[in-house]
């Protein structure tokens, strides 16, 4: 058996990005699955105008779910770097482990989130910039070859 490398740094700031991003989801989300009127967020339902919602109860959810645990059960295993069979199906890079293509996943979905929240809100705030350089970010540090070639050891 080949020993492991220590992560590159680049590693470290990757797992903390998907930390931060779970974490304020979870909370985000949370608050939008307890109070779907957006009332303790300050977000009127007015917002969802040009959307298909009539309510947050499921933008709640999907941000919850997406970009709340998705990213924190990425970052559990970017730092254990453990198989998960049935993750393992969903790698686009088989050569890589599964939570490093779940990285590049959740960079796509941040963008995806946004661009969308951006087009249904008709408006931006900083916070949309801020998370749509996020998922930039969390997508250009999981490409660094330094942090594909340590997740590709031995897969």
């Amino acid at each position: 058996m080949i020993a492991k490398q220590r992560k590159p740094f680049a590693c470290h700031l990757l797992i903390f990005l998907h930390i931060f991003l779970g974490i304020g989801a979870l909370f985000g989300g949370g608050v939008l699955i307890v109070s779907p009127d957006g009332s303790i967020l300050s977000m009127p339902l007015k917002m969802l105008q040009n959307s298909p919602f009539n309510n947050f109860l499921i933008p709640g959810l999907i941000l919850f779910v997406g970009l709340g645990i998705l990213p924190l059960i990425t970052a559990i295993f970017l730092i254990s770097e453990k198989p998960l069979k049935i993750a393992e199906k969903l790698r686009l890079y088989k050569e890589t482990h599964w939570s490093w293509n779940s990285s590049l996943y959740i960079g796509f979905i941040l963008i995806i989130w946004i661009t969308v929240e951006l087009y249904m809100i008709q408006g931006v705030a900083f916070i949309h910039v801020f998370y749509l350089f996020l998922g930039l970010i969390i997508q250009s540090i999981t490409l660094l070859p330094s942090v594909k070639e340590h997740y590709s050891n031995n897969y």
